[in-house]
């Protein structure tokens, strides 16, 4: 949306709608391929919608959030990127932990509603890096708390107002194809390894488009 010059202030109800979608395609796939463990998600949704709601409500200017989230989605790319498969079962780590996950939810929130992303792609690195969940289930719950958040920030957002581009269908039919696609390699088809890989690409992606394209 940047790339194509969306109004900064249209951009961000943008995104949390067309999170609705995205994130709708992959909790049916991921839970129909068994990999949305969806007790790990109270923790973090108790933490994150109220500090989405918040967020959403908020005008931050840019330039004071946009080098330090760029920084840490460099940091948790070069993680996943330099990470290797330990052959230990996904399914067998420890979960995630009520007060950190609470807190983890609250700042991945708020950084969601401010920002318009949803905060997925700050959770899934949290979840693999801190060994709560295997690297699916992450991609599953990070699909789960996107929607969550996308609905507070879009409620934080109602406070002042906002407005969406008559574009907005054509952005929806696009953003659907991408998530059928998308949702289908990463439940069924990409190794652990092969998905950390990718999820560290769009980490990269990410932030060169925070710095470069504010």
């Amino acid at each position: 949306m940047a790339l194509v010059g969306l109004e900064q202030g249209v951009m961000r109800p943008t995104a949390l709608v067309l999170n609705l979608f995205v994130a709708t395609i992959v909790i049916v796939r991921f839970h129909r391929a068994g990999a949305l463990p969806w007790r790990h998600l109270l923790p973090l949704a108790v933490g994150s919608v109220p500090a989405a709601f918040v967020g959403g409500s908020i005008d931050l200017p840019g330039e004071l959030y946009r080098p330090l989230v760029a920084a840490v989605l460099l940091a948790g790319a070069w993680r996943l990127f330099t990470a290797h498969s330990t052959g230990v079962d996904e399914a067998a780590r420890g979960g995630v932990p009520w007060l950190a996950g609470v807190a983890a939810g609250a700042g991945i929130g708020l950084l969601a509603g401010l920002s318009g992303t949803g905060g997925g792609i700050f959770l899934t690195p949290l979840l693999v890096l801190a060994g709560w969940v295997g690297t699916r289930q992450a991609a599953g719950l990070s699909g789960a708390f996107i929607l969550v958040n996308s609905i507070a920030g879009l409620g934080g957002l109602l406070a002042g107002g906002f407005a969406v581009p008559a574009s907005l269908p054509i952005w929806i039919a696009a953003v659907v194809a991408g998530g059928l696609l998308g949702s289908w390699l990463g439940a069924a088809r990409f190794s652990i390894l092969q998905l950390r890989r990718v999820l560290a690409v769009v980490l990269v992606i990410a932030a060169v488009k925070l710095v470069a394209f504010p």
